[in-house]
């Protein structure tokens, strides 16, 4: 039974029937429990899942993202990493290997290289240059581009020593949400509960 619970992660032996999987065989490597403790945990380890759930398909396999998803689990399991910058950092990495990674280093209209910016293209994916149009997309503070870039560039294992203001934090969450539920066929809905009680409003 403990195989089957939430987020534990192990070796699993499946028989294919005509329209089901069986387990057969599991050896648990780590069972993620703890990740049960709270609201908080139990809400972020669920969204990852469901973020891989609507941004692949069955049977699709991506060994890369599989290893940031569990390191995900075993930084928040030791809570070793601000939550909210674990979560920001698997979502880029997300949105990379599935295609719809962000130009931080060029305009994403015109192509002219760019120190910073302060327009993200969620419809394009990447900064805009000051002489360029600014369309489907969102004003954003130099901080948050900032941000944006360094976590594009970091190693996901060194995330646990990143910072961020809780402004540039909520403005690194909107452009993200945005992004994501602009390019996949469902809007993730795990986090939703968590931030009407946090007061943290997405569409604005």
């Amino acid at each position: 039974m403990a195989a089957s619970q939430l987020f534990c992660y192990g070796e699993y032996v499946l028989y294919k029937g005509k329209s089901l999987y069986t387990v057969n065989e599991v050896q648990i490597t780590e069972s993620f429990q703890g990740l049960l403790k709270d609201l908080e945990h139990i809400t972020y380890a669920s969204y990852l899942c469901e973020l891989i759930q609507i941004s692949m398909q069955d049977e699709e396999s991506d060994r890369s993202l599989f290893v940031h998803l569990i390191s995900a689990f075993y930084f928040m399991k030791n809570e070793i990493a601000d939550i909210e910058i674990l979560a920001r950092a698997f979502e880029i990495r997300l949105l990379e290997s599935t295609g719809f990674c962000f130009e931080l280093e060029r305009c994403i209209a015109c192509g002219k290289k760019i120190s910073t910016s302060d327009y993200i293209s969620c419809q394009y994916g990447g900064g805009i240059c000051p002489d360029c149009a600014r369309v489907n997309g969102r004003p954003v503070s130099y901080a948050a581009f900032n941000a944006l870039r360094a976590l594009s560039k970091m190693s996901f294992q060194n995330i646990y020593r990143v910072t961020l203001s809780a402004e540039v934090k909520e403005e690194l969450y909107k452009i993200l949400s945005a992004t994501i539920s602009q390019n996949y066929f469902k809007k993730p809905k795990s986090l939703e509960t968590l931030n009407y009680l946090k007061g943290v409003i997405v569409n604005e």
